[in-house]
């Protein structure tokens, strides 16, 4: 296999290393390996993709940026058997204030994991997605994690299924897959170079024995490969999770984007490496870095034009309750759903549900009615090709309504004449603690949003938006409550129409960091 390398600087520099697609490669839109649209990806609607794409994915919070504002998802533990060993990977149970794959408090049996998603989805109507992802492998686990498939499609036919895998096992069981109705598929493939492989795979566990090295790559990546094709020619929508490690294969992810793309993916989700040395991965004992901002940025810019990309992913935990972004979890222990009365309405969840859809067609035709603002105060700026970033602290319903103090995450857009384009999150420390900012953690804050020009912010105290101020990003309020993309983008046409005036001086902005582990609470 030819590997196409292209270096860190030219992806900085914005080039597109997917401009030119083979006509025969599929658009990751299609299921049959071709005939779909390149713009159906996470940010896509329905003129988009064809009427039964769309119904998979309208509400799939993880394969509709859209969605993900409105609609949440769970992930139930089921499956803690592992068949590889990943170098990024330690599967630590009971740490409650970690957010990162294969943590989680409590371990479940199918019948109590089917008790759990029956006790949410009735107290969050909202919820349309189980996801099984660990936290080992749910295809290492195939009979717990196909008894709980089974039971769901039974008493909760209209939840949405899901299911996470490294695909070592994949092609073995697609036949299954497709018989409980699993119209999602997850596959973490991080390399389609076996060299590259070896570096992050000290082994898997292939037909009864543990093979190591270059060959346990070769094997995987054969696998998984064949698993994709098997999927894409049975229907099955398919997301590719890669994550980036800087100085092994950030580079490398473009090919994998390419590949993947050939074969049918629908979307493709660059990750960035989590490599505190405190989570115990061998990657982060040895001091491998994750990438900045701007890396991860590059290398998902590089690959436009490639398999569609993902970019709200929040890499959550294999016991993950609530929208992206929150967790909910600890409010369905195991103890606290005993005591419930659980009533599974299929009615009232599809009201509800239907209101939720409503907010999220209006949300997307402020996003229309503002783009031509935004264009006109860019043309008569004399910015056409004006793109920033604007970080929005919002609680959720795609809208500007939280509170800087209150943030635990900020959510980033590139704005311009052209979109709103959702392109990632950044965690940082919750800065209000028992009802007092507290100062010692705004550098942090900033330095999670320093390559962004404004934070757009439902309220905010003196003492911050000085500090912001200082380090030259805008704080803005005065768009409280309005869907996120009409805000971002009157607020960029402000700032054209202040550039134009001659009020202010565009100037590009640094680097920011990527948090992970952030403190989520007092």
């Amino acid at each position: 296999m030819q590997s196409a390398y292209i270096s860190l600087g030219d992806l900085k520099a914005n080039r597109n290393a997917l401009a030119e697609p083979a006509a025969s490669q599929a658009s990751g839109c299609s299921t049959s390996g071709g005939a779909g649209k390149s713009s159906c990806g996470s940010s896509g609607g329905p003129d988009d993709m064809p009427t039964e794409i769309w119904d998979k994915v309208k509400n799939h919070p993880c394969y509709s940026e859209e969605a993900h504002h409105h609609f949440a998802r769970m992930h139930v533990a089921v499956a803690p058997a592992c068949n590889i060993q990943c170098n990024y990977c330690n599967r630590k149970y009971d740490c409650s204030n970690e957010s990162r794959p294969g943590v989680v408090s409590q371990k479940l049996t199918p019948d109590q994991a089917v008790k759990k998603v029956l006790a949410v989805a009735s107290e969050i109507p909202q919820m349309t997605v189980l996801g099984i992802a660990g936290p080992g492998d749910a295809l290492a686990n195939p009979k717990k994690t196909f008894d709980t498939m089974r039971q769901l499609t039974e008493k909760a036919p209209d939840i949405k299924l899901c299911l996470s895998t490294n695909g070592l096992a994949l092609p073995e069981m697609v036949d299954e897959i497709c018989k409980h109705n699993i119209d999602h598929v997850t596959i973490t493939i991080n390399m389609v170079d076996p060299e590259i492989g070896a570096k992050i795979y000290p082994w898997i566990f292939w037909n009864h024995q543990r093979v190591t090295g270059v060959e346990a790559a070769r094997i995987l990546h054969e696998q998984q490969m064949k698993g994709l094709e098997m999927l894409t020619a049975r229907g099955v929508l398919t997301k590719i999770n890669s994550v980036l490690i800087p100085g092994i294969n950030d580079e490398h992810l473009i090919e994998v984007n390419r590949e993947v793309k050939k074969r049918g993916a629908f979307l493709h989700n660059i990750m960035p490496l989590i490599s505190e040395a405190e989570h115990g991965t061998h990657f982060g004992l040895t001091g491998q870095r994750g990438p900045t901002a701007q890396e991860l940025k590059a290398v998902q810019d590089a690959c436009m034009g490639g398999a569609n990309l993902m970019r709200h992913c929040r890499q959550c935990r294999a016991d993950a309750v609530g929208l992206l972004g929150e967790d909910r979890s600890e409010e369905f222990t195991l103890d606290k759903i005993e005591e419930m009365d659980i009533v599974y309405d299929i009615d009232k969840r599809r009201a509800y549900q239907e209101k939720v859809e409503a907010e999220r067609q209006a949300q997307h035709q402020a996003k229309v009615d503002a783009l031509a603002d935004a264009l006109d105060a860019s043309l008569i700026a004399g910015q056409e090709d004006l793109k920033v970033l604007v970080a929005v602290a919002t609680e959720g319903q795609g809208r500007v309504n939280q509170h800087f103090g209150h943030a635990t995450e900020f959510q980033i857009f590139e704005v311009s004449r052209k979109e709103a384009l959702f392109v990632g999150h950044r965690r940082v420390d919750l800065y209000c603690q028992g009802g007092y900012g507290e100062d010692e953690q705004l550098p942090s804050i900033v330095n999670a949003i320093n390559d962004c020009h404004a934070v757009l912010v439902s309220k905010i105290g003196a003492c911050p938006r000085d500090e912001l101020k200082a380090a030259g990003i805008e704080p803005v309020e005065e768009y409280a409550h309005e869907f996120i993309e009409k805000a971002a983008l009157q607020w960029f046409a402000d700032y054209c129409g202040r550039v134009a005036s001659g009020a202010i001086v565009h100037q590009p902005r640094g680097d920011a960091s990527i948090r992970q582990g952030a403190v989520m609470a007092a």
